[in-house]
């Protein structure tokens, strides 16, 4: 009967450690969790409020640089067709570097979400 009383503690014992990993796994995922969703969270908000002022500062720009091209070859919709055609180029060129930018893109969130 010692045999099987050892047996039956020592399964109590393994029982209870497992247990505890289980608890403890939970609570370490759940925190790896909600940091990961802060990290999001934030950098979204960030993205979000530099991108609505960098926006903001290319349109305002655009129509400067527009009226200033008009101005200088008298003719304000000449200008702005010159600066759109200019945005045009870029769209054009940023096309074109898509893959590196989606490469750019998983590698800086690959090191975020995974470290």
């Amino acid at each position: 009967m010692g045999l099987i009383n050892a047996i039956k503690e020592t399964n109590e014992k393994a029982a209870e450690v497992g247990e505890k990993y289980l608890e403890s796994s939970l609570k370490y995922y759940k925190l790896k969790f909600f940091k990961q969703l802060s990290v999001s969270a934030t950098t979204a908000l960030k993205i979000a409020i530099i991108g609505g002022l960098a926006l903001l500062f290319l349109i305002f720009g655009a129509i400067a640089l527009a009226l200033h091209i008009g101005d200088s070859i008298n003719s304000y919709p000449l200008g702005f067709l010159i600066t759109g055609c200019a945005f045009l180029v870029l769209s054009i060129i940023a096309y074109l570097f898509k893959r590196n930018i989606d490469r750019l893109v998983i590698r800086k969130l690959s090191k975020k979400f995974f470290n």
